[in-house]
């Protein structure tokens, strides 16, 4: 019996009746909510963390990353002010959505420091192994051998590969690369008498990450914006000057919307 064929026979149920009609409408909610949540990014979100709140810049930022999964889009800004839960979707649940529906990808994490980057990679690590992720993607877990924070194995093959901003990457390949906050603060501040900090980050970036890529491979970077110099400055000045170079799709989100916008650019 389907949903409403169950709320109509609630009508005519006897109290014992209605107890396991009310136990069997809950059990096909959540079958419901689970088949949801391995299509759509935002119900896989609310599935996994039920205290979230979400807002509009999160609808946004879903839908850009379900393109991403999707093969629809390849070169990905997104800037965002701190404390917008930018690490939280791009660094940890996205990851961990990207490798259920796709556990024999290669993901590549980046952070501005290693030790960040291991981080988000045990975050993702555990999350692979709770009743509520095993429950969306039954089929996908982490290889038994492989289970380190910051460098770990799909039991279908799938890599996942955390590190900082200017390390060896040889012997890496990813399917999906995501560079989150490059730069620190600090770097920023000192960066206002020694701008050279951001080319550091951009020759890394175009020597190493994206050096890196399988065929067709995406790049996903999120950040708060510095300097014009800043990683997503210097793509974005290079693509102009350059058609032949990646062309990226750039999606800034003000920490200010202005009163007379109706939707996020």
């Amino acid at each position: 019996m389907n949903q409403e064929e169950l709320k109509k026979a609630m009508v005519f149920a006897t109290p014992d009746e209605k107890r396991r009609i009310t136990v069997m409408l809950e059990e096909l909610k959540r079958r419901q909510l689970r088949e949801r949540a391995q299509n759509d990014f935002l119900a896989f979100v609310e599935y996994i963390w039920p205290d979230f709140i979400s807002g509009r810049h999160h609808v946004r930022m879903a839908r850009l990353f379900e393109s991403v999964a999707k093969g629809e889009k390849k070169r990905l800004a997104i800037n965002l002010a701190p404390r917008h839960t930018k690490s939280e979707f791009a660094s940890y649940l996205f990851p961990a959505w990207f490798l259920g529906k796709n556990p024999k990808k290669k993901v590549m994490q980046v952070s501005n420091t290693g030790e960040l980057a291991e981080g988000f990679g045990r975050k993702v690590r555990n999350l692979f192994e709770t009743e509520e992720f095993r429950s969306i993607f039954p089929d996908v877990e982490l290889r038994a051998d492989s289970k380190a924070a910051g460098r770990w194995n799909t039991n279908h093959g799938g890599d996942y590969y955390a590190t900082g901003v200017g390390a060896a990457l040889a012997g890496r390949g990813a399917d999906l690369c995501i560079i989150d906050d490059p730069h620190t603060e600090a770097e920023a501040i000192s960066a206002v008498f020694n701008p050279g900090i951001y080319d550091k980050v951009y020759e890394w970036f175009t020597t190493g990450p994206r050096q890196r890529l399988q065929p067709g491979g995406a790049i996903i970077i999120v950040q708060t914006r510095w300097s014009l110099r800043d990683l997503t400055g210097q793509i974005i000045d290079h693509a102009a000057k350059n058609s032949k170079s990646d062309q990226w799709e750039v999606f800034e989100f003000p920490a200010i919307l202005d009163r007379k916008s109706t939707r996020l650019n």
